[in-house]
């Protein structure tokens, strides 16, 4: 084989374009002589190994997607077809997702303007892909922080899915010959950053909601502490939710230690799935629950004992709607000052249920419901019941002295407790609610003078 032609071998393939100028010329100079003409064995002279020529700027610029003066013709044709991806994705909005089509007209305009914001981000991060993406969270700038109470996070997430769907589908359309692979890589990579970016403003914005409900929450049960009833107070429970179905009752005991903000948010939860509606507080080292709903909300307030520290734990009268739980608090803060001096009190233990101890502490609400409930209607019924509960717990429960004392028989003493545990609810034969019954006469009694 002549030496030129091995010499040419060695060298990198030509392209069709130099195998076609090559075929033109032929395989030596334009001398008249035989290819090997004036070579010996060793080799080629330098006169019979002529160079490749260059690749020019256009072959360049073909491997390469760009024109020659250096312009990216990917992201040329990008820019160029940003409205009709924009049209493409509101079609396709409408078309898939059904949330999209219930939005209000103007919640539907906001999100056309993210997908527009989505778009152009990326066209223009699309200059220079090589950098981290940055400023995609700046696409959600353009809706308020109203907006993902309209949508939730899998919504915006579908919505994502979506404009990234459409870019793929016309990247073969818009991408220049040869950089429809680079485009599709661009498109995804970029809406991984978007994805990621929707996470950061949903947790951002529920981190900003959680921190304001908190307040608020904490606002409306230190009101209900306070015994506050004004309308602000109505908006406010209207702000945090609550459904106002069914009854409502406060739970109040010691709180455990280090209950933080990561605690409190899981007994509101656990409250939540228990009654329906509560809402938590902490006032010094008490926990307040609220709790409302349909269901047996005592049954509910002792589910939640474990999560009370140690000590007692007082549940209040149970009263017909949130904005009357001020009246339940106040029977249930009195209830757990009063809880020490009935060492035996069932855990948890009704508010009512310490009435005779939080008359001791000074409780006029407590010694007004003894009377209403216990003196008067005896009172009301005839002086021999009243009498027999007096001469009964006057003479040391017993039924054969107070018998004697009222010159009848026992078993007429025995009929007339029983009318009294009609009448009051309290059974005079039960010791605690003897006791009940006695501190309900002696206040009677005083106010009788």
């Amino acid at each position: 084989m002549p030496a030129t032609r091995r010499a040419a071998r060695t060298r990198a393939p030509k392209t069709d374009r130099e195998a076609g100028s090559a075929a033109d010329r032929g395989d030596s100079q334009d001398t008249g002589q035989p290819a090997g003409h004036g070579t010996d064995q060793d080799g080629p002279t330098p006169e019979a190994a002529p160079e490749a020529p260059a690749e020019t700027a256009a072959d360049q610029a073909r491997d390469s997607g760009t024109d020659p003066a250096g312009f990216p013709m990917n992201l040329k044709r990008v820019r160029e077809a940003s409205g009709l991806l924009t049209a493409a994705a509101m079609r396709r909005l409408d078309e898939d997702l059904t949330w999209y089509r219930d939005l209000p007209a103007e919640d539907r305009s906001y999100v056309g303007l993210v997908a527009q914001a989505g778009i152009n981000a990326f066209t223009s991060w699309f200059t220079d892909p090589d950098r981290p993406p940055h400023g995609v969270s700046e696409i959600f700038a353009a809706a308020p922080t109203e907006l993902t109470r309209s949508i939730s996070l899998q919504h915006t997430l579908q919505l994502v899915r979506v404009v990234v769907d459409v870019v793929e589908t016309h990247s073969d359309r818009i991408a220049a010959p040869g950089g429809e692979r680079d485009l599709r890589e661009a498109v995804l990579r970029y809406s991984r950053e978007v994805a990621f970016s929707a996470a950061e403003v949903y947790a951002r914005a529920a981190e900003w909601r959680g921190a304001w409900d908190a307040r608020l929450e904490a606002l409306v049960v230190d009101a209900l502490v306070r015994g506050d009833g004004d309308d602000s107070l109505r908006s406010r429970i209207s702000a945090l939710g609550w459904s106002g179905r069914g009854n409502a009752l406060v739970v109040v005991g010691l709180a455990t230690e280090g209950l933080d903000e990561i605690r409190t948010a899981e007994i509101r939860r656990i409250a939540r799935r228990a009654a329906g509606d509560a809402l938590v507080g902490i006032h010094g080292d008490r926990l307040v629950l609220v709790l409302g709903g349909e269901g047996d909300l005592v049954a509910a307030a002792t589910s939640l004992l474990s999560r009370f520290g140690t000590g007692p734990v007082v549940i209040g009268t149970q009263v017909p709607s949130l904005t009357d739980a001020a009246r339940s608090a106040r029977s249930a803060l009195a209830g757990l000052t009063a809880a020490p001096a009935w060492p035996q009190a069932p855990r948890p233990v009704m508010a009512d249920d310490l009435l005779p101890e939080r008359v001791l502490t000074g409780d006029y609400t407590a010694r007004a419901t003894l009377i209403a409930q216990a003196f008067t209607p005896l009172q009301d019924a005839g002086g021999a019941v009243l009498e027999t509960l007096s001469a009964y717990l006057g003479t040391g429960r017993s039924l054969e002295a107070a018998a004697r004392h009222l010159y009848v028989h026992p078993n007429t003493v025995r009929y007339r407790l029983r009318k009294v545990s009609e009448i009051t609810g309290w059974d005079p034969l039960d010791a605690r609610e003897s006791f009940v019954l006695q501190v309900a006469l002696a206040l009677g009694q005083l106010g009788r003078g």
